[in-house]
């Protein structure tokens, strides 16, 4: 009898668990339901919004054609400087492929991450080399998409124009790049700091994952000094083409979405560049809380709540909304799939792959 009794105690953290989860994903299929069900349809008849696509020229569909191209070739740069001698065309295969995982799976972010990380061990490269640009990457990507809404609302100011929401949203995403920008900082000062700052991360890990039914975190301060030894020179050589690289490839979405608004009957009289800036900056935000695979639903609502409220035409704005999420998902899809299927064939010459173990 005794014997049995901890048996309950083993297996209920891992059905609360599953609960969980099952939990998040109910609210992410109904969050994707009633955006595209009812929520949009409000907005907008679909038969309107199919009459505004109908009516797309051809000199457009080349424009978005240009556009769409373009952000997808900006995803390879920041891989190739956070990880010196990785070439274009394997970059933009990895990051086709574990941005398609991202897409496609719920908390994606975690799993194009570990995507990224296998692919490139598997093409050669070093474990703490791949472990370091996966690291740099993800945080200088961060980083954007928190500053964006801060420079969206410090434009609107100067134009006059006021959104309560985007300041707040602006204001949260400010404290947090603040704080993740000092950390950053202390960490890369010294070892002695690292360590100290690790320390304490894994121990607020750790007591979130026990909250949650899971196991602590494996890492702890040494991990952060071990990353410090390794980033402090490359970022000493390549923060800035980091920053300018990261910078160019998330502003190449935004260009999608301007082309899209504009080749789809929302005029600068209606939604001004600062504005459709602004619009976007926030839902890349949201979209960036693990609600759904993609953000989707989320960043559509967001969206186009947001250019409508600007004084964009209703129809015009759900269509331009729909064609860019098509094109800043659809084309990544399908690459993503073939890269999944030919990248072992674009494994680098050994003299490229990097040090480490």
């Amino acid at each position: 009898m005794t014997d049995a009794a901890p048996e309950p105690l083993a297996v209920k953290p891992k059905k609360r668990f599953t609960a969980t989860r099952i939990g998040i994903g109910a609210v992410g299929i109904a969050i994707i339901v009633a955006t595209f069900a009812f929520f949009l349809p409000k907005i907008a008849n679909y038969r309107d919004v199919w009459g505004v696509i109908k009516e797309l020229s051809w000199p457009w569909l080349v424009a978005l054609a240009a556009a769409t191209a373009l952000n997808i070739v900006t995803f390879a740069p920041p891989w190739m400087v956070a990880l010196p001698g990785l070439r274009f065309r394997p970059a933009l295969a990895v990051t086709q492929a574990s941005t398609a995982l991202s897409i496609v799976t719920p908390g994606g972010a975690a799993v194009g991450i570990a995507g990224s990380y296998g692919m490139l061990r598997s093409l050669g490269f070093g474990g703490k080399p791949v472990g370091r640009a996966v690291t740099l990457t993800s945080l200088w990507n961060q980083f954007a998409n928190l500053a964006y809404p801060i420079v969206a609302v410090f434009a609107l100011a100067v134009t006059g124009a006021q959104t309560a929401f985007l300041a707040t949203a602006a204001f949260v995403g400010a404290a947090i790049l603040g704080v993740a920008i000092a950390a950053l900082v202390l960490v890369l000062y010294s070892d002695q700091l690292a360590s100290n700052i690790g320390d304490a991360a894994a121990r607020g890990a750790s007591w979130v994952l026990t909250k949650l039914h899971r196991r602590p975190v494996g890492w702890d301060g040494g991990s952060f000094e071990r990353f410090r030894r390794e980033a402090v020179d490359l970022l000493q050589r390549r923060w800035h083409l980091l920053t300018l690289s990261t910078l160019a490839g998330s502003l190449t979405v935004f260009v999608v979405l301007l082309v899209s608004l504009r080749a789809l009957q929302v005029p600068s009289t209606q939604v001004s560049v600062i504005e459709a800036f602004a619009a976007w900056s926030l839902a890349r935000l949201l979209g960036s809380i693990p609600l759904t695979p993609g953000g989707i639903g989320v960043v559509e609502l967001s969206l186009t709540g947001t250019l409508v409220g600007f004084g964009g035409n209703n129809a015009g704005v759900v269509a331009a909304v729909l064609v860019y999420r098509f094109l800043t998902m659809v084309p990544t899809l399908v690459l993503g799939l073939i890269s999944a299927g030919t990248w072992r064939r674009l494994r680098p010459a050994p003299e490229t792959t990097g040090a480490g173990p």
